[in-house]
């Protein structure tokens, strides 16, 4: 049950830095009538073992938001792909699949080595990209798929492109001029940096599908930041010290209708801070059906999940999926202990809502949720911030605060050094 969750009250119009070289014409007249055809635009979004899931899931919501007929291809001889950080990413179709005439509007990779090299060595992704390039559609990559896939295929020639730093001396010999824009467009292809830039890449990509108007009315409810790259902040009262053993032990429930997004930045970005995340699907099986029909696999079920303790144990949203937390008996009693032994626990956009607050796990605390949500909760005095933390609890908004969510986790079982670290590395903030 795929549920859309709907912002009432939209955000400060789309601010998006990005470079523009050889703009394309307008969305009306840039494809030819074979592609226009059909309405809703057609996309593909290829995915490998050790594809980096926050690009490749950030990239395939965003893009579905807009209503494109997005496909997740795999270029592996199986759906199911091991993304980097273990998370688990089932495809739509494989590309080996697809036949020789089969026409996108838009073929974007995400990045993640070695997914990028994945990506570069599948020969009919090669040929459909190069088709893509030589009949003017529209073509893009983020992270190190730039440079490793286009730059070998020869796509990139005589064009101003970006990649993840460590990948700009093997784009400029590509015979590409580099250049260090968060977002790059030059003609039909668009390039950028890693994953906290891809949410950006996103939108860019929406707004040469569909227009300006549309990215806006996408971005609106993602609440994105407007200062990109800028040092994240986060609020935090009645500060206290989360503490564990050896390595935090994290749970993240997901189910049907979860906020894809939100799932998968907050559990790659705590593995990439050497948390031990335990992805539990609340489902009667591991596969479930995110808010924007991108298929994840959990590590177990719930009940086998329940067994052990945590540090944390954080919510991602989605309507759909919250409904399915909020009726779980077994995961409102885990987070009541959590409560009650002054332990960590939090969770994002509609699960603050829908599930902490029906359930007597807000009381006497201040939180946030998706914007559209605040008017359930019985404290809105600190709704506005992006993230706040009370004590034990660590609230947030939505998908586009997801990344300073998950690094503000990071911040109070590690210290702002680190996750301060993590967020240049991940492009988030300036390098």
């Amino acid at each position: 049950m795929a549920v859309l969750l709907r912002h009432v009250a939209p955000q400060s119009p789309l601010l998006l830095h990005f470079s523009v070289r050889n703009r394309v014409a307008s969305p009306k007249t840039r494809f030819s009538s074979s592609v226009m055809a059909s309405s809703a635009k057609k996309v593909l979004v290829p995915v490998a073992n050790g594809t980096e899931p926050m690009e490749a899931v950030i990239t395939i919501d965003v893009i579905r938001r807009a209503g494109a007929d997005v496909t997740v291809g795999s270029v592996e001889k199986q759906l199911l792909v091991d993304a980097c950080h273990g998370v688990k990413i089932i495809a739509d179709a494989l590309v080996s699949d697809f036949s020789n005439d089969a026409a996108f509007d838009l073929i974007a990779l995400p990045g993640g080595m070695p997914g990028a090299t994945n990506l570069k060595t599948c020969g009919t992704l090669e040929s459909m990209v190069k088709k893509q390039a030589a009949d003017g559609r529209l073509y893009a990559a983020v992270c190190a798929s730039p440079a490793v896939a286009f730059g070998s295929w020869g796509v990139l020639k005589g064009l101003k492109a970006t990649c993840y730093p460590s990948f700009m001396e093997q784009l400029q010999s590509s015979d590409a001029t580099a250049v260090d824009s968060r977002v790059q467009q030059d003609g039909i292809v668009v390039t950028s940096r890693g994953p906290g830039t891809t949410m950006e890449f996103a939108v860019a990509l929406v707004e040469q599908l569909y227009g300006k108007d549309k990215a806006n009315e996408v971005s609106g409810p993602l609440i994105m930041r407007t200062n990109h790259g800028d040092e994240y902040t986060i609020k935090e009262i009645n500060p206290m010290e989360w503490t564990f053993d050896d390595v935090p032990q994290v749970l993240v429930p997901i189910a049907n209708g979860t906020e894809e997004m939100e799932a998968v930045m907050i559990i790659d970005i705590l593995r990439r801070a050497k948390a031990n995340v335990v992805v539990a699907s609340v489902e009667d099986k591991l596969e479930i059906l995110a808010s924007r029909k991108v298929k994840l696999e959990a590590d177990m079920l719930l009940d086998e999940a329940a067994k052990l303790s945590y540090d944390l144990i954080v919510l991602p949203g989605g309507l759909g999926g919250a409904q399915a937390f909020a009726k779980s008996e077994k995961l409102v009693n885990m987070l009541r202990k959590q409560k009650d032994t002054n332990k960590p626990y939090g969770a994002i956009c509609a699960s603050p809502a829908l599930v902490l607050e029906p359930h007597g796990l807000l009381k006497g605390k201040k939180a946030t949720a998706f914007p559209a949500m605040c008017d359930k909760l019985s404290d809105r005095s600190e709704a506005e911030n992006r993230v706040i933390v009370d004590g034990n609890l660590i609230t947030s908004r939505g998908p586009g605060t997801s990344m300073e969510f998950a690094l503000g986790i990071v911040e109070k079982f590690f210290g702002r050094h680190k996750a301060l670290e993590l967020a240049k590395v991940m492009l988030f903030t300036h390098p």
